[in-house]
Parts: structure tokens; sequence; C-alpha cells
């Protein structure tokens, strides 16, 4: 009997402490999803092109953390080598990108479709999606909605 109360109380605060932690994780995660600046209809993210879009393949030289405007909460960024040239690829929100299973690293190969712009003078990507291998990270929609947006009518 005693141990069938003991067993009843774990399960009791077991589920207490989840209740009481998971509230405020959940909260935390709402309030980022598309906020800092990187929201569908934020000023960075109207600079998407979807008629601009193009795809580039090369080696990744660096995956660095990038603040992009005043005001925006920093975003993971990538210096590409294609043949051609070496070009910035702004990837998305920090969050969002360090929570994916997809990693890019330094020498990856990638083939990367998005949205060329420029940004602080000089020619930028805004990627939609990049390959490494098979593995595929998607980061916007066709018509250039950010995946980290979350849901939105059609």
């Amino acid at each position: 009997m005693v141990m069938g109360k003991s067993i009843t109380l774990a399960v009791v605060v077991a589920v207490l402490t989840f209740l009481t932690c998971s509230e405020p994780l959940a909260q935390k995660r709402v309030v980022w999803r598309g906020g800092g600046g990187w929201g569908a209809g934020a000023p960075y993210s109207r600079m998407f092109n979807p008629q601009a879009i193009e795809t580039i393949r090369g080696q990744v030289i660096t995956v660095d953390r990038i603040k992009l405007m005043k005001g925006m909460n920093y975003g993971i960024h990538l210096v590409v080598k294609t043949e051609a040239e070496t070009i910035s690829v702004h990837l998305g929100p920090g969050w969002f990108i360090e929570n994916q299973e997809v990693k890019i690293e330094p020498k990856d190969m990638v083939e990367v479709r998005g949205s060329r712009t420029t940004y602080e003078g000089k020619s930028a990507l805004i990627a939609a999606e990049v390959k490494r291998g098979d593995e595929v990270l998607t980061l916007r929609d066709q018509e250039g909605f950010p995946a980290w947006s979350g849901w939105r009518s059609r």
C-alpha cells in the first residue's frame, strides 16, 4: 500500500512539473515565431521577389549569425563560393534555422534557390531552399512566404 502511494505521488509530481514547465516554453515559442523583424509583412521579408528566383551551386565558405536590419533578431547567413562569384546567402531567423534537422556547415557543397537582391551595396541571395546532397532545407514557399511564419489562409 505504501509503494502504491509513493508511485501515485511521483506521478502527480511529474505531471505538475510538466504542466508548470511546459506553459512558459510554449509561450516563448509563440512569441518568437515570425517575430523579431522576420515576419511575412516585415520590411526585410518584402525584399524577397518571387519574380527574381535563381539557383546557384557552390561551396559554403562560412556560416555566421548576422543582424540584417535595425530592430531585427539575428539570422543565419552563408557565404557561398560558386564558379562565378562569392555571394552572401540569407537563410532566416536564427531560432528557426538552428532548430532544423538539416545543418549546413563550412565546406558543404550546396544548391541554393532564392531571390537575388542587393544588401549593403552587394549582391545577395535570400534563400527559399537549400539542398545539401539528398537533404533539403525549405525556407520559403513559391510566393516567398517564410516557413517560420506558420499557417496562413489562402
